[in-house]
């Protein structure tokens, strides 16, 4: 990280010690040539998160979070934890100076969250930096540093141009941050920044990953002055509830357990939503080492592989694990922003992961209930010509039967023809949705009354950055307060009510392509090929078709413009001709 977190916040006594020794020292330079880290802070988010880990490195057991904006205007970080005493404050802003690891120390095995000794000074160096601070012993410290001096003026300064204010101030035990004008004196910086919304939804996304990952440690997240995140620092259960909703918490369960690894033993914590709880995408596997939240796809793929064959096909699950490991078996170092580490034994620690998560999701209860109607009658809705015809592929087909409640036989010619009947409704509804959307806007269904979605708080911020491009897949939203939101139309081509889930799938493919920049035509057509399936009948509804819902079925097949796979490729019909049953019965024809 950098010089806030390893300011002196993350040893044992953050303050000055009685003998008058600074606890945050300046490392050597065959040290600093060993971290060889450079510049951080390349946006908003990993503002907060440099702070965020000086807070735990404290021992903070309340971090609070406010953002202004894009995160440029203004973010204050607050905690509870040790602070630091004048001397140590007064440091802190320097570059390599930390009390996380010895002047000459190996930065692999460092136990604290971060220890670079850098971040505070890089803030520092492009923003106004405040940064208010007291170990609980007596009056407090108040340090500024303004990053947003222009050139000639920086130019006069001693410390490399920046001027550093130290006056006593006021303060309960613990450290205030507030970084101001973010890249003001930076601009190519500033503008490649996405929008506000999306900028915002980072911030919160990683919020939620150390809200989630560090469960005992109470945490806030405000924007614009309005509470967005609020977990109570008591236990996983409490904070899933406070990341997604009541019930994701209520359909879960948590795991503690400790594998022996080797000559060592890996500790796995979380919380596991039950598979009836799931996502269209991976952005909901969240996975941490030692309480930092990481991506690691090895990880992240043992926690999916616990799972097993209990997801449906193409679904994610929602789960929250921690991997706790004795520290000279992690590498912080690995990434300029210590958001991937290396691991020792990483394919036995990943394998330890994934049977931890098995045993914890056998014998709970996974029963699923079923969210969606059965409207046969307005989602076989003709699409085709006004006057009834039947100008499709399959006119001289019949219908003659359904085999296994899924397939239907068809009698065509001298073939006899059998369909995957969901494949074929989804090629229906697919095509429907794209036909809408390649010409005027999707047409929508208005819900009366509304109806209200619980959302994550990220997928919330998420669902405020593309609200225009939700609309134009048909869903209409508006905010309902924290993280829910308001319904108010769907997609008019499905003819059925689309679920919660549906709405999460467009979501999660409108934040997720080009950026954040709105829906790809890639992104766009795999989301429509989503949205098709949750209408479409499954194994179970074709035993209640009558002949002329099997006849409709078929007549809709027909009029696609590629009625023999479904929109994800597999495909609808296959054939047997006359001449294979002649030969398999001994018969000339």
């Amino acid at each position: 990280m950098t010089g806030e977190r390893e300011a002196g916040r993350g040893a044992p006594d953050a303050d000055d010690s009685a003998d008058g020794e600074s606890r945050v020292r300046r490392l050597d330079r065959e040290t600093v040539d060993r971290i060889a880290a450079g510049e951080v802070v390349t946006r908003p988010a990993r503002v907060v998160g440099e702070l965020v880990d000086n807070a735990l490195d404290a021992g903070a057991s309340r971090i609070e979070v406010a953002v202004d904006g894009d995160g440029t205007d203004r973010i204050r970080v607050a905690d509870d934890g040790r602070g630091m005493g004048r001397a140590d404050a007064a440091r802190a802003v320097e570059r390599h100076a930390t009390s996380k690891l010895a002047p000459d120390g190996d930065p692999v095995g460092v136990e604290s969250l971060g220890f670079r000794g850098e971040a505070l000074a890089a803030i520092a160096e492009a923003a106004r930096l405040e940064l208010v601070t007291s170990p609980g012993d007596g009056v407090g410290t108040r340090i500024v540093v303004d990053g947003t001096a222009g050139d000639a003026e920086r130019a006069e300064r001693p410390r490399g141009g920046q001027h550093v204010d130290v006056e006593p101030a006021g303060r309960a035990r613990g450290t205030t941050v507030v970084v101001e004008d973010l890249f003001e004196t930076r601009p190519a910086r500033r503008e490649s920044l996405a929008g506000a919304s999306a900028e915002f939804a980072r911030v919160s996304s990683l919020v939620a990953d150390y809200a989630l990952a560090n469960p005992s440690v109470a945490f806030s997240l405000d924007h614009d002055g309005s509470a967005t995140l609020s977990t109570p620092g008591t236990d996983r259960t409490d904070a899933l509830l406070g990341v997604y909703d009541r019930d994701t918490a209520s359909r879960s369960t948590t795991v503690d357990a400790s594998v022996d690894v080797g000559s060592s033993s890996v500790d796995v914590a979380g919380a596991l939503a039950y598979p009836s709880v799931t996502r269209s995408t991976r952005d909901h596997v969240r996975v941490s080492v030692n309480g930092r939240p990481v991506r690691n796809d090895r990880l992240a793929a043992a926690v999916r592989e616990g799972y097993g064959r209990l997801l449906p096909d193409g679904r994610e699950p929602v789960a929250a694990v921690d991997v706790s490991l004795p520290p000279d078996r992690v590498d912080p170092n690995v990434h300029p922003a210590k958001r991937e580490v290396g691991l020792r034994d990483a394919d036995a620690v990943a394998d330890a992961v994934s049977s931890v998560v098995e045993d914890a999701l056998t014998g709970a209860d996974l029963r699923r209930s079923a969210d969606v109607a059965t409207g046969l009658d307005a989602a076989l809705e003709p699409v085709g010509a006004g006057d009834g015809s039947r100008p499709g592929t399959f006119d001289d087909a019949e219908p003659i039967g359904v085999f296994r409640d899924l397939y239907v036989l068809v009698e065509a010619d001298n073939e006899l023809l059998v369909i995957d009947g969901h494949a074929a409704h989804e090629r229906v509804n697919y095509e429907r949705l794209a036909r809408a959307f390649d010409g005027d806007p999707v047409p929508t269904a208005a819900l009366d009354p509304p109806a209200t979605v619980s959302l994550s708080t990220d997928e919330a911020a998420a669902a405020r950055a593309h609200a225009d491009d939700l609309a134009a897949l048909g869903f209409e939203t508006e905010a309902f307060g924290g993280g829910t939101r308001r319904l108010r139309t769907v997609p008019g081509p499905f003819g059925r009510t689309a679920d919660a889930d549906a709405f999460r799938d467009a979501l999660a493919a409108v934040s997720g392509a080009e950026g954040g920049r709105g829906a790809s035509r890639d992104a766009r057509d795999d989301l429509l090929a989503d949205l098709a399936c949750h209408p479409s009948l499954k194994r179970g509804d074709f035993s209640e078709l009558g002949d002329e819902d099997l006849r409709a079925l078929l007549d809709r097949l027909g009029e696609c413009d590629r009625p023999y796979a479904c929109p994800h490729g597999r495909p609808t019909v296959l054939s047997v001709d006359e001449a294979t049953f002649a030969a398999g019965f001994g018969r000339d024809r």
